[in-house]
């Protein structure tokens, strides 16, 4: 390959991902930036519990918030905790953020145990087999106020993993698997 092909590529490279980095709007892409701190604001539905915490401090994740959010997104079933991938807090960040919104998460599901995943898939369907959610990479959720439809629309432009539609059952789904949407 030539000299002149070569850089030809990497300028093509370049260029696609600077216009895709473009298309983005200014709040998300300003949310991508590592350089100030990350808060969540979250209820659980299941617990009544609420949490508000920076779990990324504009540098790096704060270990001890990461604990508390693990703690917050159990299994209440089962009361048993799993580490979550932070990469699920990072975009439900960025989401509130590319909707411009300061309202809590109301979480509906954070992690499941393999037994409470089996139960759930025993009682109806919708559930997979190998759910993310007992990986501790996956969330169910909505946010009051703001219609299921915008924040599934949002969830699928971040291109950030799985994203989940049940507006029957009043939830997104999202995960850090692969990019995916049904």
């Amino acid at each position: 390959m030539s000299t002149i092909d070569s850089f030809r590529r990497k300028l093509l490279l370049c260029g696609s991902a600077a216009a895709g980095l473009a298309l983005l709007p200014a709040s998300a892409r300003a949310s991508l930036s590592t350089s100030r701190p990350r808060v969540l604001m979250l209820n659980n539905l299941h617990t009544g519990e609420t949490l508000k915490t920076e779990f990324f401090n504009g540098k790096s994740y704060d270990k001890d918030e990461l604990s508390r959010l693990n703690h917050f997104f159990r299994d209440y079933r089962a009361n048993k905790v799993k580490s979550i991938d932070p990469h699920l807090f990072d975009q439900i960040f960025r989401l509130q953020a590319l909707l411009g919104m300061r309202k809590p998460i109301q979480l509906i599901s954070g992690y499941r145990s393999l037994a409470t995943n089996n139960m759930l898939r025993e009682s109806g369907p919708g559930v997979a087999k190998h759910s993310y959610h007992t990986k501790g990479q996956a969330m169910d959720f909505h946010i009051e106020g703001v219609s299921l439809a915008n924040v599934r629309k949002a969830a699928l432009s971040l291109r950030a993993g799985g994203v989940g539609y049940y507006p029957r059952s009043n939830f997104v789904h999202i995960d850090t698997g692969p990019i995916r949407h049904w």
